[in-house]
């Protein structure tokens, strides 16, 4: 933690529309900023803009957020480490959105607690399929999936649930952990088939090659999704089924 960084008593992961929906906005580029967040209030989300690392710390302290848009580019804290902050100290969701696109500058983000990687200038079609595919998907007349019935944080099945269209895993409890598209298909071969599926199979499915470089990739798949859940508090349904291939511990539903 830096000298920047206050005691921040982040709540419990959003469960109220307004939380779920709340989006903080660190950008020092005025016009930008204010693009992107009158961008979110058309989609129906409640966007605050913040000039800096040290705006950021002031506002978040004063209400929780879902989410946060955040440039690495920032006058008087570097992006990282704002964000090793926000993944260590609160529930926020992480969408870093720069102008750098070195892969040096990715690895370090995706380290910091990054969930997603943007850059400028962004499609507005891009971004807003981020932010829903992090929070949910919110109506622009502020209904909510609460008044839809179907309340991401609630119970919603005494199974897993994977949503393709959102690329998302439910808990039972009704968290929720956004995924990676070969990550959505990982999960649903195995939600195909009640028996362990075999790395063969598994490699071929997901596109790799049957040498030895296609079973490194499904372990690193494998090993990213389980930090990522790790990271999130959340223990995935996965069990690897030694000298055979994967399995899931537990039932998921395919929506």
């Amino acid at each position: 933690m830096t000298a920047l960084s206050p005691d921040i008593e982040q709540e419990t992961p959003a469960s109220h529309k307004a939380e779920r929906g709340r989006i903080m906005v660190v950008e020092d580029d005025n016009d930008f900023r204010d693009s992107i967040v009158e961008t979110l209030a058309l989609y129906g989300y409640e966007a605050t803009g913040a000039k800096s690392a040290l705006d950021f710390y002031h506002k978040v302290a004063q209400k929780p957020y879902a989410l946060v848009i955040l440039d690495l580019g920032l006058p008087d804290q570097n992006g990282v480490v704002l964000a090793e902050f926000i993944r260590q100290n609160t529930n926020m969701r992480i969408i870093v959105l720069t102008a750098r696109t070195s892969i040096e500058s990715r690895v370090s983000a995706y380290k910091a607690g990054a969930d997603t990687y943007l850059l400028k200038p962004v499609n507005t079609d891009e971004l807003i399929a981020s932010v829903e595919s992090n929070l949910g998907r919110f109506s622009p007349t502020g209904e909510d999936e609460q008044a839809a019935g179907m309340n991401p944080l609630e119970p919603l099945s005494p199974n897993w649930q994977l949503v393709r269209a959102t690329s998302t895993i439910i808990m039972p409890t009704g968290e929720k952990l956004g995924l990676s598209l070969k990550e959505v298909d990982f999960l649903a071969h195995l939600a195909s088939n009640p028996d362990e599926i075999s790395r063969q199979e598994l490699t071929a499915s997901l596109g790799y090659d049957d040498a030895s470089s296609g079973s490194k990739a499904l372990d690193v798949l494998v090993h990213r999704l389980r930090q990522k859940g790790a990271e999130h508090g959340i223990k995935l349904p996965v069990r690897t089924v030694r000298g055979k291939g994967y399995r899931l511990s537990e039932p998921l539903t395919l929506k």
